[in-house]
Parts: C-alpha cells; sequence; structure tokens
C-alpha cells in the first residue's frame, strides 16, 4: 500500500468516539509541550503555541461535548480560564510587537518619545501578567486539570453515541456552530435594503468607516470570536471533506484574521488614549492616523467576505459541503484501537 493510500485509510478511521479522544490528546500535547519554555519566557512563540493549543482543546471539547465524558477538573471552563490567562500575556505581546516595529519607525520624533514611555509601561503591565501567568501553571488546579486530561486520555469515558460514524454525525457537530455564525447581526454592518435585497455600502470613506466603527465596532468583534470558534471546530474535520471545505475554512479564517486588525488597532488606541489622557488625534496625530488607515484597509477586505456570505447561495453550498463528508463510509473502516 504506498503512503498516500495508507493516510487515506488512516483518516477514514472515527467512530465519533475515536475523533474526539484524537482530537483532545493531539491538542492537549500540543499545549503542555510548551509549558516549561512558557515558565523561562525566553520566545515569545512558545507562549503563543501554548495559547493556540489550549483554545483547540477548549474548542474540541466543546465540539465534541455530545460523545464526552470529562471529569469537572477538566471542564471546558477550567480549560478556557487558563487560556484567558495566557491570553492576557499574548496579547500584551502583540501590542508591544506591534508598537515597537510596525508603528514606531514610521512616526515623528515627538510621537516617538511618547510612544517610548507607553511602551515602558506595557512592559510593566506585562511583567504582572507573566506573574499571573506562572502563578497559574503552578498552581494545583492546573496541575489537577493536566492529571485529569491525561488520565482521560489513557482511558476515555464516553456517552452512549461514541460508536457512530463520525462521518455521519459531521453535519449535527458542524451546523449548530455555521448556523449561528451565518446568524450574527454584524454580517449586516454597514448595508441596507434595496428591492428585497441586502446591499452592502461600497462608498464609505476612511471617516464613515471610522464613524461607523467607533458606534458599532462591538459587534464584529463578537463576530471575530464566533469566527474562531468555528474555525477551529471546522480544523476538527478537515480529513473527512476535500477542497470546497478547505477554502470555507480559509474563508473563516480570513474573516477572523481582518476583523482581528480592525480590533487591534481599537485595542492599541483604547491604550494610548488612556495612557496620554487626552485625544488622540491631538496628541499622536501620525499615530492615530496610521491606525485609522490600518482600519480602512481592513474594513474593506472585511466587505469582499461579506458581499460573498450574504450571498444566497454560497451559505447554501457551504451548508451542503457540511452535509456531504467525502469520507462517507467511515463506519467500515476499523478504529486504531482495535486490534
Amino acid at each position: 500500500m504506498n503512503v498516500k493510500t495508507s493516510a487515506k485509510v488512516k483518516n477514514q478511521v472515527k467512530t465519533l468516539g475515536d475523533a474526539a479522544s484524537g482530537a483532545i490528546e493531539k491538542y492537549f500535547r500540543k499545549a503542555v509541550a510548551h509549558e516549561a519554555e512558557v515558565l523561562k519566557d525566553k520566545d515569545a512563540e512558545e507562549l503563543h503555541q501554548m495559547r493556540v493549543g489550549m483554545r483547540r482543546l477548549r474548542s474540541a471539547v466543546t465540539g465534541f461535548a455530545p460523545v464526552l465524558d470529562l471529569p469537572k477538573a477538566a471542564s471546558e471552563r477550567k480549560i478556557g480560564k487558563v487560556g484567558r490567562i495566557l491570553g492576557t500575556l499574548r496579547d500584551l505581546d502583540v501590542m508591544l510587537e506591534s508598537l515597537q516595529n510596525r508603528y514606531y519607525p514610521n512616526l515623528p520624533t515627538d510621537e516617538q518619545e511618547v510612544l517610548d514611555e507607553a511602551l515602558l509601561s506595557l512592559l510593566k503591565q506585562r511583567r504582572r501578567a507573566l506573574k499571573a501567568v506562572r502563578a497559574v501553571l503552578e498552581h494545583k488546579s492546573y496541575q489537577s486539570l493536566k492529571e485529569s486530561i491525561e488520565n482521560w486520555v489513557e482511558k476515555p469515558q464516553f456517552r452512549a453515541i461514541e460508536h457512530l460514524p463520525i462521518a455521519e454525525v459531521l453535519p449535527d457537530l458542524l451546523l449548530p456552530q455555521v448556523s449561528e455564525f451565518f446568524l450574527h447581526p454584524a454580517w449586516l454592518l454597514g448595508t441596507e435594503y434595496q428591492d428585497g435585497k441586502v446591499k452592502v455600502a461600497d462608498d464609505l470613506n476612511e471617516s464613515a468607516v471610522e464613524e461607523k466603527l467607533a458606534a458599532e465596532g462591538t459587534i464584529l468583534h463578537d463576530l471575530r470570536k464566533q469566527a474562531k470558534r468555528v474555525r477551529y471546530l471546522m480544523n476538527l474535520f478537515g480529513d473527512f471533506y476535500g477542497p470546497t471545505y478547505e477554502a470555507y475554512v480559509e474563508d473563516v479564517k480570513a474573516v477572523q484574521e481582518c476583523l482581528g486588525d480592525i480590533q487591534d488597532c481599537e485595542v492599541l488606541g483604547e491604550f494610548l488614549t488612556d495612557f496620554v489622557d487626552r485625544d488622540l488625534q491631538k496628541e499622536l496625530p501620525k499615530l492615530a492616523g496610521l491606525f485609522a488607515e490600518k482600519r480602512y484597509g481592513a474594513w474593506q477586505k472585511w466587505q469582499v467576505l461579506q458581499r460573498k456570505y450574504l450571498k444566497s447561495e454560497i451559505r447554501q453550498d457551504l451548508r451542503s459541503t457540511l452535509i456531504h463528508p467525502v469520507v462517507d463510509d467511515a463506519a467500515k473502516v476499523h478504529s486504531p484501537h482495535q486490534k
């Protein structure tokens, strides 16, 4: 059997229980593999990778919730708490990197001087956040979380539906989250109804976009979080679909990224406004202009995706893709745990 055929058979393994235990073990191992280096705090990438591992572990626990019988010490809530503590530190790293490398070199000297002070303030915040991360990772509740998942991985416990072929239940796992994504009100931001159809406004200039984001930008941030959940869930099941599915996953990722760029500028702007304690436009006009430019570029990318996913035929095609996994005979393939 050639490698390609072998890989295909391997990907056809799964009952619902097999898929759940495989995903949880994979992301648990990914997260804890970076723990020691996170504690040393020598490389920001280690923190990023551990945070991603915890997020995906949480997504797996959430996505497979109907089949899982997990101990209380390994609950989605407890995984989420660790992820949030890691996230606070990671967000500060992203802010520092962005201000230092993307914006600082493009500012006049007087604005660089203000930013120097702001960066020192961020570094103080980072020291506190690192202390919090170390406290959490060394706490008995985190050790209990790890031990509980480790024990569960060794002897997975499931509910009655564990033996259902994964390909048969994939639509039931995916469609609820995708439907919630489609029904989010942010898709209608900057639109109007014309002749019974939704039309995306294509005549908004930079200042109009700034006004709209100031008034209603929070719902875009909420859609970004939903996009992240959908993307991580869909990533769990790439083996069971084809290129069309992967293209949709990439679109969801693009939604997450362009809305993330908008949000990152908002967070930086809010931090600096609080820091200078006055109008950012007056105190740091060049930097405020760069933020606005970045937001406008991200908004234009968002509108491309918004137009695409407001089309009923696109949404229906995605639903149809989810309903028809490429691997439709998974029930005939033996579980990797069977001899």
